[in-house]
């Protein structure tokens, strides 16, 4: 037997061996590395689409989802009840389940009769679960008894947990949820920005520093956690490789440990993350969090060191594998009796592959298939009656918003207009300063960089006089939230503002539309923005240029042009429409505005890009690229407020007599285009059973109404991304599920146009699905929970109360028409290319990211060839 003394030698000796073979300088890869598992946050004022697993994308999609249901407990496929209400709503058809179930069968290897098999699993896809007085059945239990010894019961679960979660402190809590909420609390004191009044200590020297120096006198820990704490590194690198050394975290497991802390919550690491991308003076700051985060887990663990190992292992029982061959195979116990060992184990290896994640997996390609075949047959059996004729009168330019399609389909029903689909921020890369914004905002997909900066200004006089309005304004809100932090004046507030305070709420509860009406009225009054003109012209600047030069206003008009397809037939007035939304007292306001265009309306991008397009050089310059603009053609800039379906115009330049006359045309069908696409909008609202008398003063309504939890669907139901000519879909309802852009492959000899659009509109499209899918499947981990029992933190986002992890999607009320049941469908994205097979082939083949995509199951693929045939690659 070893004695005490002989067993701390060895310990010691193993733990320098292990510290050896962490190597400092390895650190901040392998934490790079480990940060994939997470997505990076941003602040809640741009609530841009983000994909969870967009790091993960060279595993497939079932590789994730199986080790996430083992680490973390979390189920990225839809639940049975959702995939039941699917079926119920005609989602999913029993032809598709069974093709789910025939493909699984010919991916997998087996020896059990082909028929056997099919039967077996078809039954246990249309059942949730096993019968539990199967599962008890004695003469189960019996058999499963006489076969322990199989190999499928030696199968074991692998996946590494953080030590904190197998340990409990003396009142039976897990440390991980001690050491959590100790994270939560510093993160939220460093990260905060502006809403606190005092600023947090040593924090321009970072995170682990202000910690380390602040950790030393925290109450909430013992005297004896303390004194530990203090003995640390006052550096993050050094006092991480001291902890994961002590916790007996050896070098190769040290980013699958480091992965597992990120993931136990991945809002606040994603927060951490975004800031160590966005800022060189944060650039270690994930380390310093992951070094903060282990310090803390091992000064709660010393006194229980050397914990078991973090390895979870899990023996699966045979019984129930035993009861499903006999309630789902239709197996008798004496058919069982008769077969050999190696039979009975090829039986029981079957059913344990075929658990609920596989049959989830079988329900979600079936559901994925259905919409898919649904789609099809609208595309080709549409009405392709005067598909092709003469020149609008008037071509809009929209984003591919799904929200958008609705509302051109009611456009085009209501003259000789013609609608295109493009990306929102029109395809410049740039960030935007509003008159009277002393902020930038950058004005383009998070995948992409801006590039320009551009300003808008107004006359000296003009924009001096707007300017003391402006920070009267912003004077009198910077005071009353200085007031409300100050432990003084904040006594005195309620006296001041409560009389106006208690008008405006009353005002704001029982006459939301005619109050907002009355206050936004009364704010324009006062400020009197004046009219203004964008800085287009190339100055130079510290960071990013102020405009463009003469050749970069050419090449980003060709480039916008050629990614609609509009080269030739040019109507008398183009459109450029960007989009927002309206809504009051909503956290998530962005999250309804443009995609595109950084979670901001996208009316900016559109007046620039029409601007350009009527500058006489630039015209001249496309004359010799092979793009002839008619000198009669005007191009204006209005913005489509997705809340209330209005168009609202922005730019409009004098007008060509043509022109003038398709201005007037729209003007006198705007109010039937935005009834109609509210009526149709209204409907879908769940707390909107009832047919309202005027869909337009609702939708006003739920736009102006503070308490509104659901002023309108956002992206819900996207199911699918078009790129083809908008003939293909022009009489065609899609549901406001399609992403729409343009395309037309006869103008792409060399593929660079489709190229384009799926690394850019295609990848966004795609982020979108994703964060809605998520945030339905997996609410608790991946969405934001109920809105109205969210509290928004530290300036960057939103917590369900004051303790939990900074929430990172979608909320309960966008995605769910009742707590019961979903009004988002799950399904990965449909891309539908409509260009002949071979562009599809030199797709796949040049761009390795949208192949991975692909093969690893993160998005669908269709085309349809130019003779109208559909194929699923």
């Amino acid at each position: 037997m070893m004695s005490i003394a002989s067993l701390k030698k060895v310990q010691s000796t193993e733990t320098h061996s292990k510290r050896d073979s962490l190597d400092e300088r390895d650190l901040p890869a392998v934490i790079k590395s480990a940060s994939r598992v997470i997505a990076p946050l941003h602040p809640i004022s741009a609530f841009v689409a983000r994909h969870p697993w967009a790091e993960m994308e060279k595993q497939s999609f079932d590789e994730v989802a199986g080790w996430l249901k083992r680490s973390q407990h979390v189920d990225i496929y839809p639940s049975f009840s959702m995939i039941h209400s699917a079926k119920e709503r005609g989602e999913i058809d029993d032809s598709s389940l069974r093709l789910a179930v025939r493909r699984w069968l010919n991916s997998s290897s087996f020896t059990i009769p082909w028929a056997t098999a099919e039967k077996y699993c078809l039954s246990a896809v249309t059942s949730d679960s096993l019968p539990s007085d199967w599962l008890l059945s004695e003469s189960v239990k019996q058999l499963a008894e006489e076969i322990s010894g199989l190999d499928t019961e030696n199968i074991k679960q692998h996946s590494m947990q953080p030590l904190s979660s197998w340990v409990e402190d003396t009142k039976g809590t897990k440390l991980i949820h001690v050491l959590n909420r100790h994270i939560i609390k510093w993160c939220k004191l460093y990260i905060d920005d502006f809403q606190a009044g005092w600023t947090m200590p040593y924090r321009k020297k970072g995170l682990y520093y202000a910690w380390y120096r602040l950790v030393q006198k925290d109450p909430a820990l013992t005297a004896e956690q303390r004194k530990r704490l203090k003995q640390l590194p006052n550096e993050a690198h050094s006092a991480l490789i001291v902890t994961l050394s002590d916790l007996g975290i050896s070098g190769p497991e040290v980013q699958r440990y480091i992965e597992t802390h990120l993931l136990s919550l991945p809002g606040w690491a994603g927060a951490i993350l975004w800031r160590t991308n966005q800022s060189d003076q944060e650039t270690d700051l994930l380390t310093e969090y992951v070094a903060v985060r282990i310090a803390m887990e091992w000064a709660l663990l010393k006194p229980f060191l050397p914990v078991k190992h973090s390895y979870r292992e899990t023996r699966i029982p045979v019984a129930p594998l035993l009861a499903s061959w006999f309630y789902w195979g239709d197996l008798t116990p004496e058919t069982w009796a008769q077969m050999s060992a190696a039979k009975q184990n090829e039986y029981l290896s079957f059913a344990y592959r075929f658990d609920e994640n596989t049959r989830k997996k079988i329900w979600l390609e079936a559901w994925e298939q259905t919409y898919a075949d649904q789609l099809n047959k609208k595309i080709t059996t549409k009405n392709d009656t005067d598909l092709h004729s003469s020149t609008a009168l008037a071509q809009f330019a929209f984003c591919i918003d799904v929200r958008s399609e609705p509302f051109r389909r009611h456009l085009e029903k209501e003259g000789p207009f013609e609608t295109i689909g493009t990306a929102g921020f029109f395809g410049l890369p740039i960030k935007k300063n509003e008159l009277g914004s002393s902020h930038s905002h950058p004005s383009l997909p998070v995948i992409l960089e801006p590039q320009h900066q551009l300003k808008e200004k107004a006359g000296k006089e003009d924009y001096e006089s707007f300017q003391k309005r402006n920070q009267a304004e912003n004077s009198l809100s910077y005071t009353f939230k200085i007031m409300k932090q100050n432990i003084l004046a904040s006594l005195l507030l309620p006296e001041v503002s409560g009389p106006w305070l208690s008008l405006h709420m009353f005002a704001r509860s029982f006459l939301p539309r005619k109050t907002g009406s009355a206050l936004r009225k009364l704010r324009n009054d006062w400020l009197r923005k004046p009219e203004t003109e964008i800085t287009l012209d190339h100055e130079k600047n510290e960071n990013i240029p102020i405009g463009f030069n003469e050749e970069e206003k050419v090449d980003y008009v060709l480039q916008s042009l050629k990614m609609m397809g509009l080269t030739e037939n040019f109507s008398p007035l183009v459109v450029i429409c960007g989009h927002g939304s309206q809504t009051t007292n909503n956290p998530y306001a962005s999250s309804l505005d443009c995609g595109a265009c950084g979670g901001a309306s996208g009316g900016f991008n559109a007046r620039v890009l029409a601007t350009l397009c009527n500058l006489t050089e630039v015209r001249e310059a496309l004359s010799h690229k092979g793009i002839h603009i008619p000198e009669e053609t005007v191009f204006a800039a209005a913005e489509h407020n997705t809340t209330v379906d209005t168009l609202t115009w922005i730019y409009v330049p004098e007008l060509s007599e043509a022109a003038k006359k398709a201005f007037d045309r729209i003007e006198s069908a705007m109010p039937k285009v935005s009834y109609n696409a509210n009526a149709d909008r209204m409907a879908e609202l769940p707390h909107l059973s009832m047919r309202v008398k005027n869909p337009q003063d609702e939708a006003q309504r739920l736009a102006e109404d503070w308490s509104e939890i659901r002023p309108e669907w956002g992206l819900a139901r996207n199911a699918s991304f078009i790129i083809g000519e908008r003939e293909l879909t022009k009489n065609c309802n899609l549901e406001g599920r399609a992403f729409l852009h343009n395309y037309h492959w006869e103008k792409d000899e060399n593929g660079e146009i489709l190229a384009n659009i799926i690394n850019g509109p295609g990848t966004v499209a795609q982020w979108i699905n994703l964060q809605y899918y998520a945030s339905t499947v997996a609410p608790h981990y991946y969405g934001s929970g109920n809105k109205t029992t969210q509290t928004i933190t530290a300036g960057m986002g939103v917590m369900q109360g004051n303790a939990s992890d900074l929430l990172i999607g979608l909320p309960w009320q966008s995605v769910m028409r009742s707590d019961s049941e979903p009004y988002h469908s799950p399904i990965r994205l449909l891309v539908v290319i409509h260009a002949p097979n071979e562009y599809i082939n030199r797709l796949l083949s040049n761009n390795e990211s949208f192949r991975e995509k692909v093969q690893n199951g993160w998005i669908k693929l269709s085309s349809i060839d130019p003779e109208g045939y559909w194929k699923n690659w």
